[in-house]
């Protein structure tokens, strides 16, 4: 009696291989990388194997990761405007993507007019195969094999790899819901929120204290500009806006942790007392590259009629909580505490003196002091003592 088909394929070693191990890879990479080499250790004439990975992502369609046999990975991001690119449209991925079907082009035999084809075949590239991954939610990525053997894969090489399909799609289902859960949560909470909600930090009112730098900007007058100008003028004043507020904190690594209407809250985290004074210096000085980028847009938006963008910005050191508050069904990833209601009084001295950014006597205290002037003292709301108030020289007022 024949053997059942399922002994069949889980008697091949390469089988054997995706279905016991290669679930056990957790990075995207990596788990390419070792299927191109298992696939060539079996005998089949692979020269490129590439997975092509949609995810959601504000600013990338998705990845590329691509092997050749021989060299070392390539992991490639996608942005949207690759959607409408005309060498994206000529090669086969649509009709992947969109009709879910699989393409086989027989380089060794055929004039490809895809440049991307072409290219292929200028490689030695004799065959080419790309095929739907069909996930359970109804998602699809997709998979491409290039040979370069005489006469491209055989039927058995192509029985192989197809009975091989279901079990990879599985594995990279599984890491693509992984990235769409990094993706979304870095997009609408911040990376470091993120991190700990998938790590399991999710229960109202879990946190912990830290100590950090407190970023509290806010668009002065917003009300009368929203009044006045179009829908897609506010859009766009609110983009050009929050985009100089959040690059300068990121890329200072600092956390955007919420917009709220014209407002954004951020944190600069201090991981020990020895890097305070450090990282003190990195929120303000992000903070005066906005403002430097909020000078140079301003002028393009005169070029073009559009009003100016105008903020107050505060800055404030002390301990946070930093976790999870809200209501039972819809939590909030944030810090509360007497610093944030601080930095978020202190801004509005910015609006009474005429100045674009403050800081705190807890952040001048750990500044050079050639690099501050005295803004005086200045009475807070709910604060009785009027506080010593302080700005960067060289930022514009």
């Amino acid at each position: 009696m024949d053997e059942e088909p399922a002994n069949r394929v889980y008697g091949d070693p390469l089988a054997r291989w995706f279905v016991t191990e290669a679930y056990r890879i957790a990075d995207t990479a990596e788990l390419i990388t070792q299927s191109g080499e298992h696939l060539v250790a079996a005998g089949i004439p692979l020269y490129r194997l590439a997975y092509f990975q949609r995810t959601p992502h504000p600013e990338f369609l998705g990845k590329a990761y691509l092997w050749r046999r021989g060299r070392d990975i390539e992991v490639l991001e996608a942005e949207h405007s690759l959607a409408q690119d005309s060498q994206y449209l000529d090669n086969p991925l649509p009709a992947v993507f969109e009709q879910r079907r699989t393409v086989r082009v027989r380089l060794a035999s055929a004039e490809p007019q895809a440049p991307f084809l072409r290219q292929l075949k200028q490689e030695g590239a004799t065959d080419y195969v790309a095929l739907p991954l069909l996930f359970t939610t109804g998602h699809v990525d997709a998979l491409s094999v290039v040979s370069d053997g005489p006469g491209g894969f055989s039927t058995i090489d192509l029985d192989r790899m197809f009975q091989l399909q279901f079990a990879f799609t599985r594995i990279v289902e599984t890491h693509s819901l992984r990235d769409t859960a990094i993706n979304l949560l870095d997009a609408y909470v911040g990376h470091a929120a993120g991190k700990r909600i998938l790590a399991g930090e999710f229960r109202r009112g879990e946190g912990q204290t830290i100590e950090a730098v407190i970023w509290y900007c806010d668009l002065r007058g917003f009300t009368r500009a929203s009044d006045r100008l179009s829908r897609d003028a506010v859009i766009g004043l609110l983009n050009d806006y929050f985009s100089a507020m959040g690059e300068a904190v990121t890329e200072a690594g600092g956390e955007i942790l919420k917009f709220m209407g014209d407002g954004m809250l951020a944190m600069f985290p201090i991981a020990s007392a020895e890097q305070r004074a450090a990282t003190v210096a990195r929120a303000v000085w992000a903070g005066a590259a906005a403002a430097e980028t909020i000078a140079a847009l301003n002028m393009a938006r005169a070029a073009a009629s559009e009003p100016d963008v105008r903020f107050g910005l505060a800055l404030h050191l002390g301990e946070v909580m930093f976790g999870n508050i809200g209501a039972s069904k819809r939590l909030d990833f944030t810090v509360i505490g007497p610093a944030v209601n601080y930095a978020a009084r202190l801004e509005r001295v910015c609006a009474d003196i005429g100045c674009s950014m403050v800081l705190s006597s807890a952040v001048a205290d750990l500044m050079p002091s050639h690099t501050l002037g005295s803004l005086g003292h200045h009475r807070l709301k709910d604060i009785d003592e009027p506080q010593q108030v302080y700005g960067l020289r060289g930022v514009s007022v």
